[in-house]
């Protein structure tokens, strides 16, 4: 497997995670990306990365105390209001709870393009075409006229993925709300009354005729905000609006609220930038495809959702460390795609119909049912315990490199172990180990090589810390090796 040649195709949360935890395996692999560089565009708002999916991810990564360095657990917090200003539910997070802390996407997508070897990202290469060479390999050219060959393709290239149409047809379909961008800097000084309403974390405000006001703390002073309505894909074009035309766009979104509060108003008129469209789509739900060889896709690109719950950079990370996993400790690349996909598939199109239902919901032409306001304690507490069990079932694998004198010369191999209990399993050079016994600082197992030359052998070590030493004893040869932990923030 360490031979294996991949590419991921999209430098997102999801792609940058399973490029990480991939190198921190000692698998090789390349990243392309359209960017110029990873700040090249505005990654977006604030997200909140939640125990049980993207924390789990980062600490797979050995990324947690980079993350919680950047990120804002005061966030968490939230006030839901009517229109008319009444506040109808609030949450402010205790001081330990991180459930699902806060962190701008701009500073996750930065921290994880930084935590990968140099060159692992191949910016500014756009996938023109994917052409199967057989038996799961593909040619890819890119819009710069650079061409490589693959062994595994991974889709990590959003709602309109290049890679999904090896899969399935399926394309996103528009869920029929639009939201519509504004911002505001130095939101404490220069717009206070916006400052009060959002607070730490979040404001919803919502009239159950169809149309929010959405505003969310991002760091650094800047409020980021949503001035959202069901309404036609083509809304503006129908209003006779050009979206270029700020005032054009103000008239219009100050006319369909006309009847809410002035005090949530200023989310129109004091906008400081241009009003951004962003339509809202999904795929269908749930979506599935036959499994192919050599070819697979995570996050948006497998289960593009509605934001609602914030599901969607949280299931990509999540995805991007269970591929990377699978990669890891399966023998071949389709077994591990294929385990790899009956839990993705199955968790993306759950919490797809999920995600899509409560925005349907909370955008519903009804009365207003108290029912309908999320209990953000509950969702906490549903986190923490399913992050816990999440552990229970996946322990963390610790990376080390082993390093064995051989007659040739030394050679290095990367042995993934979880000693969580007394008989350790893992990897050694991306195939299983066997009989592991771990006992006051003692370490047995059985591992098998298939290069230079297929060979079985038991190694025998004693763990100090950090280091390992040891011997590899097989029927005619005995082999010395020491071994190095990888710690937090390397690549191998």
């Amino acid at each position: 497997m360490a031979k294996t040649r991949i590419a991921i195709i999209g430098a997102g949360p999801g792609g940058l995670l399973c490029a990480r935890v991939l190198q921190r395996r000692g698998i090789e692999v390349a990243v392309y990306d359209t960017d110029a560089d990873p700040y090249a565009r505005d990654a977006g708002g604030t997200l909140d990365l939640k125990a049980d999916s993207g924390q789990i991810a980062l600490e797979d990564a050995g990324l947690l105390a980079e993350f919680r360095a950047l990120a804002r657990p005061e966030g968490q917090a939230k006030t839901r209001l009517d229109q008319h200003g009444t506040v109808l539910a609030g949450f402010v997070p205790e001081e330990q709870d991180e459930a699902a802390t806060e962190i701008d996407r701009g500073q996750l997508r930065g921290m994880l393009a930084a935590s990968l070897a140099p060159g692992t990202v191949r910016w500014g290469h756009k996938l023109h075409t994917a052409t199967s060479l057989g038996a799961g390999r593909r040619r890819l050219e890119f819009g710069n006229g650079a061409v490589v060959e693959t062994d595994l393709l991974v889709g990590a290239d959003g709602a309109w993925s290049r890679v999904r149409p090896l899969l399935s047809p399926a394309t996103p379909v528009y869920r029929g709300v639009s939201f519509v961008e504004v911002r505001f800097d130095e939101v404490d000084r220069r717009h206070p009354r916006i400052a009060k309403l959002v607070g730490d974390g979040h404001m919803f405000a919502n009239d159950n005729a169809g149309r929010a006001i959405i505003g969310q703390r991002n760091s650094n002073g800047h409020v980021r905000g949503y001035v959202a309505l069901r309404t036609d894909l083509d809304w503006a074009a129908k209003a006779g609006i050009d979206l270029a035309d700020r005032a054009a766009v103000q008239g219009f979104l100050c006319d369909e609220f006309a009847d809410w509060s002035a005090d949530l108003l200023p989310f129109i008129t004091d906008n400081e930038g241009e009003f951004v469209n962003r339509p809202i789509h999904a795929l269908p739900a749930p979506l599935t495809w036959t499994h192919r060889p050599g070819v697979t896709l995570l996050g948006d690109a497998a289960h593009l959702m509605t934001p609602w719950g914030g599901f969607g950079v949280n299931l990509a990370m999540l995805d991007g460390a269970e591929l990377a996993r699978a990669l890891a400790e399966e023998s071949t690349v389709d077994s591990a795609i294929q385990r790899y996909e009956k839990v993705m598939l199955a968790r993306g199109g759950e919490h797809a119909l999920g995600a899509n239902d409560a925005m349907d919901r909370f955008f519903a032409t009804k009365e207003f049912d108290p029912a309908d306001i999320p209990d953000t304690l509950a969702e906490h507490q549903h986190a923490l315990a399913a992050a816990a069990e999440y552990r229970r079932r996946h322990p963390v694998a610790v990376t080390w490199v082993l390093r064995f004198r051989t007659p040739s010369g030394e050679r290095k191999f990367a042995l993934v172990l979880d000693t969580s209990t007394t008989e350790p399993t893992g990897t050694l050079d991306g195939v299983p180990i066997e009989n592991g016994t771990l006992r006051d600082g003692a370490l047995r197992f059985t591992a098998r090589l298939t290069a230079p030359f297929p060979m079985r052998f038991t190694c025998i070590a004693s763990l100090d810390g950090d280091t390992m030493t040891g011997s590899a004893k097989a029927p005619m040869m005995s082999i010395v090796f020491t071994g190095d932990r990888v710690t937090q923030g390397s690549t191998r």
